[in-house]
């Protein structure tokens, strides 16, 4: 009997090596504006909000153009600094190929998601989207997971949240859904090692071989 009846992934540091690509959009848009430029923890603390919401925030009465100059980056600088994790693609194929509702919740505001979906070639895969743009909670609300089992109509036990931070697993727990920490990602291996999940995952060929047990 298969143990899950819906997925959700997160995208930055799950589905693709992202934290590199926006550590420098960030900083350079902060260079030009700021005339400065932020540590890798130093960005990582604001993560939660989308990122207009830490834009405005930087940027005032700047912020129109240096939202343009922000996703300009991150869209042109996207094949060379980031990349979906070799085996992923594999899984959501995986998953499709048995009919699961497939979905995405995400901090990220909705261009960026798109942006990076589109590149690594798997925006077509996902039955729903749900972004930063998308809650008025980010995580670690349970908000969008709720939406997407409410959508479904899924039993929330039956339902799991891959994600690689914290803010997953907190938001799997309040949702009342199973929650896979994964740690394929060197950022998140170093900072969330120590957290506990239903289930842990340091490769992605490990998960797969999960996926291949319980679907």
């Amino acid at each position: 009997m298969k143990n899950f009846d819906g997925f959700i992934f997160d995208i930055d540091g799950t589905l693709a090596s992202t934290h590199d690509l926006i550590f420098a959009s960030f900083n350079h848009v902060a260079d030009k504006y700021l005339h400065r430029t932020f540590t890798n923890e130093e960005i990582s603390s604001l993560f939660g909000p989308t990122e207009d919401v830490i834009l405005k925030e930087w940027m005032k009465e700047d912020y129109e153009h240096a939202r343009e100059d922000y996703f300009d980056f991150y869209s042109s600088q996207h094949v060379e600094m980031a990349d979906v994790f070799p085996g992923i693609v594999e899984a959501l194929k995986l998953i499709k190929s048995k009919k699961l509702p497939i979905g995405i919740y995400t901090g990220k505001g909705k261009d960026s998601s798109v942006i990076t979906l589109r590149q690594i070639g798997v925006l077509d895969m996902f039955d729903i989207v749900i972004t930063g743009d998308d809650v008025e909670e980010h995580k670690p609300s349970p908000e969008g997971i709720n939406k997407f089992v409410g959508k479904f109509s899924l039993d929330p036990e039956r339902v799991l949240m891959i994600g690689d931070a914290i803010s997953d697993v907190q938001a799997a727990a309040s949702a009342g859904v199973k929650c896979a920490l994964v740690l394929w990602d060197i950022y998140s291996k170093e900072k969330y090692s120590n957290v506990t999940a239903d289930y842990i995952f340091k490769t992605v060929d490990g998960f797969l071989k999960f996926l291949k047990e319980s679907i």
